[in-house]
């Protein structure tokens, strides 16, 4: 049978014909995830203050079939020794030093792990539209050597020359073996570290 028949038949029975998916990569000149990085402890109102940090280099792909977007798939890397401190706000003092302690073996250990990864394992769709798709995505992050699973609501608009996903997760430090830093046992930086993330992919 060939491929005319087979589609004329499929549509006299009204049985759909999946479309592949297009695999899109990520662009990292044009992508941007960014780690906030709060504080807590008993005077955490009066010193210290909220971290931002920059992932400068991200890779991956992204297959998706705008038709069946609930069996799309996701891969991203960050290279971790390429996250770099955003030092507005930052004292020119202590902007090495923290930069340091981050990518330390104290905190990232970047010497041994290198690479911070997210691998989808599932898909919900709310809303989709020709142009944009609103979901949930879930999927496992290794960080620090461990995975785990998260969780981000998510918005991916289509274009004709690309894709463009962003959203944002949550993660514990101390879930990924990571002590949260603390200083002069006062203020330490909290164990909850806010993610959000544009991937632009073409």
């Amino acid at each position: 049978m060939n491929r005319f028949v087979f589609m004329a038949v499929c549509a006299f029975l009204g049985v759909g014909v999946a479309a592949s998916p297009r695999t899109y990569h990520v662009d990292h000149q044009r992508s941007r995830v960014t780690i906030e990085v709060g504080k807590s402890g008993a005077f955490s109102m009066l010193a210290g203050h909220t971290h931002r940090v920059e992932a400068r280099q991200v890779d991956g792909t992204v297959a998706l079939d705008p038709d069946a977007p609930e069996h799309a798939k996701v891969h991203v890397s960050i290279d971790a020794s390429r996250l770099e401190l955003d030092r507005s706000g930052e004292s020119e003092d202590d902007a090495p030093k923290i930069q340091k302690t981050m990518v330390g073996e104290e905190v990232l250990d970047v010497a041994r792990y290198p690479t911070i990864t997210f691998v989808s394992t599932g898909v919900t769709v709310q809303h989709r539209t020709p142009a944009s798709i609103e979901a949930t995505v879930t999927g496992d992050v290794t960080l620090h050597g461990q995975t785990h699973p998260v969780s981000a609501p998510v918005t991916a608009k289509i274009e004709p020359d690309g894709l463009s996903v962003s959203g944002r997760f949550a993660v514990k430090q101390t879930d990924y073996g990571i002590k949260p830093v603390t200083v002069g046992g006062v203020v330490s930086v909290k164990d909850t570290l806010n993610i959000q993330f544009t991937l632009a992919a073409r």
